[in-house]
């Protein structure tokens, strides 16, 4: 897949940093392909770009841009697709949904289907990039990133926190508006708004972004079938599976299953021809 990559994974054990950070990480690599793809992962992340005056290109929903040197973004709804370039050094980390805007005082549901400059979200965040950029380990660069955190993270609520569950796919809850509504006491006017503010989609379309995501994790973590996978994350058949699979990623999951890569919701495009002296 690539050249050479060193990756480096933090999960935070203790709260209140739990409950705001689901993991960061760190990733370092030579491309050996020209094209990455990332199909809709169902994070709010925030990454650092450590190499900014290579410009990095995307695009996102039929429009080009050039990623910005520390971006945030919501929940996608398509693939995002990287032109790479030949080296990368990216830092970043994985909130948890209900934590963004106690953090950002945005909603997640705001930031949905975009990746946005983070300087202009967080002015202090243009110092905290130079800070990480400076710092040669990834220890350090978690420690300065956790101490920015801990100081706008409150302690979340029973509700929220199930929320995060939800999100997570930590819940085994059958994902539909009754029972979601009934588990959680709302009513299902008052939950569709909640998701709408924590996903930027209604009910019924986090529903089925739940069961992608669910789908997605099984396709890349078993060898079960597809009927297999299509009946445990409650799509009606096998046609319905198919049909939402391929509205978030792009291609069924067949083809999911056949192009992925060794890094989750990843594959790659375009091998870089090597040069022979």
């Amino acid at each position: 897949m690539t050249a050479r990559m060193d990756v480096n994974i933090y999960i935070p054990e203790g709260k209140p940093l739990s409950d705001a950070v689901q993991v960061i990480w760190q990733v370092a690599r030579e491309n050996s392909y020209r094209q990455e793809v990332i199909v809709p992962k169902g994070v709010v992340e925030i990454i650092f770009n450590f190499d900014p005056e290579t410009e990095f290109h995307a695009s996102l929903y039929g429009s080009g841009f050039v990623i910005p040197k520390c971006f945030i973004q919501g929940y996608h709804t398509g693939p995002i697709t990287l032109d790479l370039p030949e080296n990368q050094s990216l830092f970043g980390a994985v909130l948890h949904t209900a934590a963004t805007k106690h953090i950002f005082k945005v909603p997640a549901g705001e930031l949905s289907r975009k990746c946005i400059d983070l300087t202009l979200v967080e002015p202090s965040m243009n110092s905290l990039w130079h800070q990480l950029a400076e710092s040669k380990t990834f220890q350090h660069r978690t420690e300065l990133l956790t101490d920015w955190l801990m100081h706008r993270i409150p302690h979340l609520d029973a509700r929220e926190r199930v929320m995060n569950d939800l999100f997570t796919l930590k819940a085994e809850r059958p994902l539909t508006v009754p029972e979601l509504a009934d588990w959680l006491c709302y009513s299902p006017r008052h939950l569709s708004r909640k998701f709408h503010e924590l996903s930027g989609m209604n009910t019924g379309q986090t529903i089925q972004y739940l069961k992608y995501l669910k789908a997605k994790a099984l396709i890349y973590r078993t060898s079960l079938s597809l009927s297999e996978i299509a009946h445990i994350c409650e799509f009606s058949d096998q046609s319905h599976f198919i049909k939402t699979f391929k509205s978030f990623a792009g291609m069924p999951p067949k083809q999911y299953r056949n192009r992925k890569s060794d890094i989750e919701g990843h594959y790659f495009e375009n091998v870089r021809q090597v040069q022979f002296f």
